[in-house]
């Protein structure tokens, strides 16, 4: 099949969306298909067209990463989709932004269009009232639809009486995110917690800084923090304010290909969002064996629970602290580990999740409607 997909942001990018989008694409390039992404120049020095992983991309400008600069690059990129969707069998718009380009590049096609809802994003326009009737009709133009999470399929399917959303978790490529070696050394028996988070308000990381001195007054631990974003000058101030500066280190974005040794410098990895979908960076983590403490937000209570490690209330510094020295304190925290790799692979792999888009792509080319005239 021939497969084109829409969306904003695609690697070098960092984050679950585009991680997630880009296993799917190398996934379906890996068993014969030919796979197409029209995303954006995110970043000045990015080739408007390149082949990655044996993924043709193609990228269109985009004017800023606010919701104005999203929908000039929807309409912009409109006719780069349409040019990559010639004799496509189907077009998949990852997240609700890329639906419109995608629907007006197929106008009269007959080509299927797939949507997948993903973020936050998508969350908060479907609470806004005013906003919520236009986030539906947007919707409706797609002919299948999955969502990350069943938060977000609930929400989808609230938004229209016709609209059916089915839950899919984002996967993982198990085969990379794996047990390795720990690419940071340790410093004699001391203990280390994992947060990778970009610096953002949502993802709430300023909760375990601040639950960073009730940690430390139980256990002889470090943190590192992967990741970067506009939050990154506060929190070091706060991690200054607190006393803990010298046990935390921020160690900024990182290559995507570093990850799995990063992850397994740790002994806890720790996810305090405040909001979620569904986390490819925790699934990333049980994957490489890594007990998950996590706020019980979105849909993180989906994947993670006692058996990989544990969740606590959003936004509680105390809570996060205690349920951290729990898991410290576990003398099974490695068997922990284990579940939740087992886990991933059984139900969160990469392959799991290519399969399921085979499925449902194969059928909609099979019932595709011919063309309009």
């Amino acid at each position: 099949m021939k497969i084109v997909v829409h969306c904003v942001y695609f690697p070098p990018e960092v984050g679950g969306l585009e991680s997630h989008v880009h296993y799917l694409c190398r996934g379906l390039v890996a068993r014969g298909h030919e796979v197409v992404v029209v995303t954006s120049l995110s970043k000045p020095d990015l080739a408007a067209h390149e082949v990655m992983d044996g993924i043709r991309v193609h990228r269109t400008p985009l004017p800023a990463r606010r919701p104005w600069g999203w929908l000039c690059h929807a309409i912009g990129s409109t006719q780069r989709t349409r040019a990559a969707a010639a004799g496509a069998d189907v077009v998949h718009a990852q997240a609700f932004p890329s639906l419109l380009p995608c629907a007006m590049a197929l106008a009269g096609s007959g080509t299927p269009l797939v949507c997948t809802l993903h973020t936050s994003h998508f969350l908060r326009l479907a609470a806004n009232r005013m906003l919520a009737p236009a986030l539906g009709k947007l919707v409706e133009l797609s002919d299948y639809n999955f969502a990350a999470s069943k938060e977000i399929a609930d929400v989808g399917e609230s938004l229209g009486p016709t609209i059916s959303v089915e839950v899919l978790v984002n996967g993982v490529d198990t085969g990379i995110f794996r047990p390795v070696e720990g690419a940071i050394p340790r410093k004699g028996g001391r203990r280390r917690l994992v947060v990778p988070r970009r610096l953002f308000p949502k993802n709430g990381v300023e909760y375990f800084v601040r639950a960073l001195p009730a940690i430390l007054a139980g256990a002889d631990v470090e943190a590192i923090l992967i990741g970067d974003g506009p939050e990154r000058d506060r929190l070091e101030a706060l991690a200054r304010e607190l006393g803990v500066a010298g046990r935390t280190e921020f160690l900024g974005a990182r290559p995507h290909a570093e990850m799995p040794g990063l992850l397994c410098s740790g002994d806890v990895a720790v996810f305090p969002s405040l909001v979620e979908a569904t986390s490819v960076a925790a699934l990333e983590c049980m994957a490489c064996g890594l007990p998950v403490a996590a706020s019980a937000v979105g849909g993180l209570p989906q994947i993670v629970d006692d058996s990989v490690g544990g969740l606590f209330p959003a936004g509680d510094p105390d809570a996060l602290a205690a349920k951290v020295l729990e898991l410290l304190g576990d003398e099974g925290l490695a068997g922990r580990g284990s579940v939740g790799r087992e886990k991933v692979v059984a139900q969160w792999s990469n392959d799991r999740l290519v399969d399921r888009h085979e499925e449902v792509y194969g059928g909609l080319a099979g019932r595709r409607q011919p063309a309009k005239m």
